[in-house]
């Protein structure tokens, strides 16, 4: 479900002429049993508005004064979320005529035309306030207080992101409250500047449109609606015909690509537009690749694996990012686990919407080909999924039918996407696939039936791969460097890059120019450490014959720990 909450303005909204109807309300009842919350929002003063409805026991909040005081009607506490004005400034509108002065907790309103009055008043008192226009009624509030940072208060409150929220309004203090919500709706009586940012318009007025509203979020979840294409995206990159983007909701991404081919940068750059506009994403990250992932928060690490509650209770906060460390948890495991955490990933989806994107590198360790959920499984929780692998075919069939699009980079992309047609089932077109550079990729969009090259949009970080791990980690046996010598007479053990820069200032000759020769060094760094530039630099020193032992000794050592050791 992907909206969890409908946030409605009062007058000439959800009420006409003051009042609710009755099949309005039974409306209301209806979104509240399907498991959605409904939050009122309104410019009233709480006493007024409770004279004129008193069903705000169908309310999880009500945020009053436009924006100024939020009430809890289960527990009848209201908190006032800004400062009053003085009573001098009470004092100075009556003086200058203005009878018709409604004072509230935070708020002073009082009626067109009186607005120069309130202005002069405000001078006099030497006050930051604000102005807002509410068709008829001019309301005085302090500077920066209005529906949306009440709407932001009360979802603080429910630990709901405005990613799940619909908004439906009709008057000129409704633009912000409305510009705040994932889906903003007007109402057919709206005035036309709210009309004109509305991803749709109902056609009925007042109760009649939120009704309709309510009909469309219980049926379908408003799957219907066409949202602004340029807010609701995430650019992926520039093809020929301009940029190419995902919608931020219904897309399941497989990135692939062989080692050292770019996908860390690609998945970065992807999630780096993601989290910019505030979606939660949980990111399983099964060999420590997105440790120093800036703006996330790290559960687990190579000693200690995370513990389910712990992530539970990390991804509750809706503007946390979560990456879940998984090097601590054996290979064999790692399914398991995961099976276990996608339960209460999907327990909080049912909850609050979130995470908004589940992201998985190294997908094949925890969507092994032999993975096969039950059908309930399978139901929510391949939703706004990211898989990042080399093999597309080691990874579970079932998962890869879920996949609507394909971001391959590197090396014989054709290979890779005719793995991931095999393993999914699916045909996709007959395109001529070339190798790729660097930075670019080739963007299939599945359901579409269409594939198109893209230069990528790179992210602003640019993320060492594996820096901490791989200079002071361990690494797994098979990706352990063994110095053996000609002979096969030793067995010094390099860990890390740290441990084999130590050894490698050890070693005899000829143990060294063993494997110097061989290409062996950067062998393990482009294939074990996974990082192909340093193992091109490192190359070049194999290859040249003429530099004495220790000089090709000192050139990799510097060219490690420049990269591994100097300050990023």
């Amino acid at each position: 479900m992907r909206y969890l909450a409908l946030a409605s303005d009062y007058d000439g909204t959800l009420a006409h002429d003051g009042r609710v109807k009755e099949e309005t309300i039974c409306s209301v009842e209806r979104l509240v049993h399907s498991g959605r919350k409904f939050i009122l929002v309104t410019g009233r003063e709480l006493p007024d508005l409770e004279s004129v409805f008193p069903r705000l026991d169908i309310c999880e909040r009500v945020v009053a004064e436009n924006g100024a005081l939020l009430y809890n009607p289960a527990t009848r506490e209201k908190r006032a979320l800004a400062h009053p004005p003085p009573e001098t400034f009470v004092e100075s509108l009556r003086k200058r005529g203005v009878s018709n002065v409604s004072v509230g907790d935070v708020i002073v309103a009082t009626w067109y035309p009186h607005e120069q009055q309130a202005i002069e008043a405000i001078r006099e008192c030497g006050l930051e306030l604000q102005i807002i226009f509410n068709k008829g009624a001019v309301m005085i509030l302090p500077t920066g207080v209005n529906k949306m940072t009440g709407l932001c208060a009360a979802l603080e409150e429910l630990k709901l992101s405005r990613h799940n929220v619909v908004g439906v309004g009709d008057a000129e203090n409704d633009h912000a409250f409305l510009e705040s919500c994932e889906c903003a709706v007007a109402v057919a009586n709206a005035v036309s500047a709210l009309k004109e940012k509305a991803d749709f318009v109902t056609s009925g007025t007042c109760g009649e449109g939120v009704t309709e509203v309510i009909e469309r979020l219980v049926g379908n979840d408003l799957s219907d609606v066409r949202h602004n294409p340029v807010r609701d995206c995430i650019l992926v990159g520039k093809s020929a015909n301009g940029d190419e983007n995902l919608p931020v909701y219904g897309r399941n991404v497989l990135v692939c690509g062989q080692s050292g081919s770019g996908k860390s940068t690609a998945v970065t750059g992807l999630l780096e537009r993601v989290t910019e506009k505030k979606y939660q994403v949980c990111l399983i990250d099964p060999e420590g690749d997105y440790e120093n992932l800036p703006g996330y928060r790290t559960v687990g690490d190579e000693k200690r694996p995370p513990s389910i509650d712990h992530v539970v209770q990390v991804l509750d906060a809706p503007d946390t990012q979560v990456v879940i460390n998984l090097l601590a948890v054996g290979t064999a495991d790692r399914p398991g686990y995961f099976a276990s955490l996608i339960s209460h990933i999907q327990a909080l989806r049912l909850r609050t919407g979130r995470p908004h994107w589940l992201v998985v590198d190294e997908a094949h360790h925890v969507f092994p080909s032999e993975w096969a959920p039950t059908p309930t499984e399978m139901a929510d929780e391949l939703c706004n999924l990211m898989l990042v692998t080399v093999h597309p075919e080691h990874v579970s069939p079932t998962a890869l039918r879920k996949i609507n699009t394909v971001l391959v980079v590197g090396r014989e992309p054709g290979k890779l996407l005719q793995e991931f047609a095999q393993t999914a089932e699916v045909t996709l077109p007959d395109t001529l696939v070339p190798d790729l550079d660097r930075g670019e990729a080739f963007l299939c969009f599945v359901d579409e039936n269409r594939v198109t090259r893209v230069k990528l949009e790179l992210p602003r970080w640019e993320h060492y791969r594996h820096r901490r791990k791989y200079a002071e980690g361990e690494l797994g046996p098979d990706r352990v460097f063994h110095f053996r010598g000609a002979q096969g007479k030793l067995d010094l053990r390099a860990q890390n890059l740290n441990t084999f820069v130590q050894l490698a200032q050890g070693v005899d000759s000829d143990t060294w120019l063993f494997h110097l020769k061989r290409g062996d060094y950067s062998n393990w760094l482009r294939h074990a450490v996974k990082d192909p530039e340093l193992a091109d630099q490192v190359e070049q020193t194999e290859r040249d014959q003429s530099l004495p032992d220790q000089e090709s000794r000192e050139r990799i050592k510097n060219a490690i720990l420049q990269k591994y050791t100097a300050p990023a």
